[in-house]
């Protein structure tokens, strides 16, 4: 097990792959841990070293007492690269780990070569909505919000598989001071100017079921930056490297090799 202690604030990280590789970066969703990626990374090529973490208040990293700010967010990002002495990697943020992507492109260009805006938007849902749900959360815990967002998450056709059930867990499980806090964050953040500013090599992806984040809303948001490139994963819902694994790793492969990091 892998902790990076940040001082106020201890992050759970996995490593694979030889720490001399090109260095890949996966941040996961609302609800979600670094497992997220799990299915994704036999499907990628050798020779990566692939980081993932625990976003602040999920999986196995610290969940300090909330609200949190995107800033806050971005900051933990940047000072886990910094102590993993990574520079010049590709980025790969989905949902509130898209916002991250953004925001850190933002503050520390240096740290990136490219990124994957992968199920998320410069600005996701409105503040109203955010205050519901963070109230729903604070009352009854995350079970409170979990049939609805599965819905959201998952095509038709992975409802009716058994997996639905781990992933129910995982959403359930997380802390409600962590997804609250971190719902917090979302609700505060619109990235539409800093965003559009942005001039890096970007891939947008989206799933065609996906009822969190819509295709048209990440295409919107990828085309406030000049050159990059949209792709949509059929079957797929708001995590579409759970739903087509395969799929999103040739996505991902294919543009790793179009900047050079393969």
């Amino acid at each position: 097990m892998q902790m990076a202690d940040l001082g106020d604030i201890a992050l759970h990280y996995r490593e694979n792959g030889p720490p001399e590789g090109a260095p890949l970066v996966f941040a996961n969703s609302l609800g979600t841990d670094l497992r997220l990626w799990d299915d994704v990374l036999p499907h990628l090529p050798d020779g990566l070293r692939i980081v993932r973490y625990d976003m602040r208040g999920h999986g196995l990293s610290d969940c300090p007492k909330g609200p949190y700010s995107m800033g806050a967010l971005v900051r933990d990002a940047e000072r886990l690269l910094d102590h993993l002495r990574i520079r010049d990697c590709v980025f790969v943020g989905l949902s509130i780990g898209g916002m991250v992507a953004q925001g850190l492109a933002v503050k520390r260009l240096e740290l990136m070569r490219a990124m994957v805006l992968s199920n998320t938007a410069a600005k996701i849902g409105q503040p109203e909505m955010w205050a519901e749900r963070i109230a729903a959360v604070e009352k009854g815990g995350v079970a409170a919000l979990s049939e609805a967002t599965l819905e959201r998450w998952f095509s038709r056709a992975f409802h009716a598989t058994p997996e639905i059930t781990a992933w129910r867990h995982m959403l359930e499980r997380t802390p409600a001071a962590g997804y609250a806090g971190c719902a917090a964050a979302i609700a505060g953040t619109d990235f539409y100017t800093p965003t559009s500013g942005l001039r890096l090599p970007t891939l947008g992806i989206a799933g065609s079921e996906d009822g969190s984040t819509p295709p048209d809303l990440v295409r919107e948001t990828v085309n406030l930056i000049p050159g990059a490139r949209f792709h949509l994963i059929r079957k797929a819902g708001h995590l579409p490297c759970v739903d087509q694994p395969k799929d999103y790793a040739q996505v991902l492969t294919g543009f790793l090799k179009e900047v050079g990091h393969v």
